[in-house]
């Protein structure tokens, strides 16, 4: 992502760019030769403004990466206890959880992923805030409450991962702080790809030099190699980073989420909806499935015959422990998640694996017989929803655990170094060293007058297009472009009076 400057001749010890010439003979320029000024022009009004809004959210996003092994250590004791002999049931951990915050309204429980692990009993309290829930740590082995914590979101992100996470996505600012995240998200991309089509395009003495820094350079030479390189082998991320963070974006978000649904890429939901509309935990009634049994077995299974509401009854409850036994019998193996009954509504137990190869199946339980009533397999998700998935949980670290992390962390680095590097270049550029304040100088205008019209057409169309599709976007380029009139024509204000005088 070369912030470069045409205006300037080429340094001594730097060979001057040259943009891919047309064939010989064919006495007009290339289409590229032509878009090169307008692309350097973009490229360099998009680094020097939009930049402090990308290194923001850099910098936010590397401490959001390193926050997941953080939480490990600085809440351990609510995290991790001595592993013991027998787990207890979940009821019996709920009620151990009920009896420390008697306040609190139960709505989904997480098993231990681990030997050794908590088991995470989320409650909805009369001051918790949107999207947070309390989090109550109970030991599974002994059903001692190891402690309280707020998490957020499907994430389970504990306050020191909150308070970064906020901070990346809208500045703790709230709702209108997330223009910033989306204004970031909305140019990321731009600056990205115009940087590579900048660094791509340039004269150097070997194919090396494309990939790695140039050996043996110094001063801007050196600080555009590095700028360059870098920017080359972090452009694919970068740009997937833009694609997945616009995804929950407030303006941008909406479109893209009506074009998924429009495609048929909707994510689906497991139904728990019970026949009749009553029945479950919060409403008491059974549910309008009179006639069928429990499962089968499931009376037969070593230590069920003392949990309660195991004998499962029209207008009873099966309990969380049967519910767990259903959904593992229905083939729902490693870490999951329960959220528990409500009006109307079953069990949803679902399972929350997001390593490679992912485990997310979920199924409904009846809570008053403890039958499947509707299941949900990944396997059976729309390609788009699939890859939405993925691409949301790559963003936020939890597709493949600490390696996802790892690499969130090298590439936010990345644009950190590669923005700090742009900077350096303008300021290695401005027209006197002796003036200490001074700016580099900016990149000419009227670069779109040199693109053909059978290019500058269709290019004015998409970019039409895609600032309709990214409202920031489009809005942002616009100012730039008024901006830029008004430069314009106070220099040549101050033009027509020097000339004058």
């Amino acid at each position: 992502m070369a912030i470069d400057d045409p205006l300037k001749g080429p340094e001594t010890n730097a060979p001057p760019t040259a943009p891919p010439t047309a064939p010989a003979g064919s006495g007009a320029p290339s289409v590229w030769s032509s878009l090169r000024p307008l692309v350097l022009r973009l490229h360099f009004y998009a680094g020097l403004l939009i930049a402090p809004v990308l290194l923001i959210a850099a910098t936010s996003g590397f401490l959001y990466a390193l926050s997941f092994q953080a939480e490990k250590v600085l809440y351990r004791h609510e995290l991790r206890v001595p592993v013991g002999d027998r787990t207890l049931p979940l009821s019996q951990q709920l009620d151990a959880a009920r009896a420390a915050r008697p306040d609190g309204t139960v709505t989904s429980v997480s098993l231990p992923s681990e030997d050794g692990a908590t088991t995470r009993v989320l409650m909805s309290t009369p001051d918790a805030e949107e999207s947070k829930s309390l989090a109550v740590f109970v030991d599974p082995y002994t059903a001692e409450v190891r402690g309280e914590l707020t998490s957020y979101g499907s994430s389970g992100a504990l306050p020191l991962r909150t308070w970064i996470s906020e901070l990346h996505r809208h500045l703790l600012l709230g709702e209108p702080g997330r223009v910033y995240s989306e204004l970031a998200a909305s140019w990321l991309w731009v600056v990205a790809l115009g940087g590579v089509l900048l660094w791509i395009g340039r004269k150097r003495a070997s194919k090396r030099a494309l990939l790695t820094p140039e050996r043996g350079a110094t001063g801007r030479r050196r600080t555009l190699s590095l700028h360059g390189s870098l920017g080359l082998w972090a452009v694919t991320g970068l740009v997937l980073l833009s694609a997945t963070g616009l995804t929950w974006s407030k303006y941008a978000g909406e479109n893209i989420g009506s074009i998924q649904d429009q495609l048929g890429g909707a994510t689906p939901a497991v139904s728990a909806t019970l026949e009749g509309g009553t029945g479950g935990a919060g409403g008491g009634g059974g549910g309008g499935h009179e006639g069928h049994e429990s499962m089968p077995g499931m009376e037969d299974m070593p230590g069920m015959e003392n949990m309660p509401g195991m004998k499962g009854t029209a207008g009873g409850d099966v309990g969380i422990d049967l519910a767990v036994v259903a959904a593992r019998q229905a083939g729902l193996d490693g870490p999951v998640s329960v959220t528990l009954p409500t009006e109307g509504t079953g069990y949803v137990v679902a399972q929350t694996d997001k390593q490679f190869p992912v485990r997310l199946d979920s199924v409904a339980i009846d809570p008053a017989n403890g039958m499947v009533m509707d299941e949900l397999r990944f396997a059976d998700y729309p390609l788009l929803a699939k890859l939405t998935r993925f691409g949301i949980d790559a963003h936020m670290g939890l597709f493949l655990g600490v390696t996802n992390q790892l690499a969130l962390a090298a590439l936010a680095l990345s644009l950190i170094l590669i923005i700090c590097w742009g900077y350096r270049m303008w300021w290695l550029r401005r027209p006197t060293k002796e003036r200490k304040l001074s700016a580099g100088r900016a990149i000419p205008r009227g670069a779109w007058r040199k693109v053909p019209l059978t290019a500058l057409l269709p290019l004015a169309a998409a970019v039409a297009l895609i600032g309709w599709f990214l409202p920031l976007l489009g809005i942002s380029l616009l100012v730039f472009l008024v901006l830029d009139g008004l430069l314009a024509l106070r220099a040549r204000a101050r033009a027509r009076t020097a000339a004058r005088t």
